[in-house]
């Protein structure tokens, strides 16, 4: 049930067909992935460690996650059609 939600949800971001609310929220939550992202890559070169690496679990934890969180829970409480 939740997958077919997802799929639903996926196909309607490929095909373009969201609402302006929907295109808002889309926005900002990619806005946020990148914004996190680019302070994840700015905090590893500026950190005194030998190891300059991308820290993925850091952009994971502070930017994947509560970029889709709200999603998941909107498409779990969102009413039937």
């Amino acid at each position: 049930m939740l997958f077919s939600k997802v799929q639903d949800f996926v196909s309607r971001l490929v095909s373009g067909n969201f609402s302006f609310k929907e295109k808002i929220f889309t926005t900002l939550s990619l806005g946020w992935m990148v914004f996190i992202g680019y302070l994840t890559w700015w905090n590893g070169l500026q950190s005194d460690d030998l190891d300059k690496t991308f820290r993925w679990d850091e952009w994971i934890w502070f930017g994947f996650v509560p970029a889709t969180v709200p999603f998941v829970i909107y498409l779990i409480w969102k009413k039937q059609e």
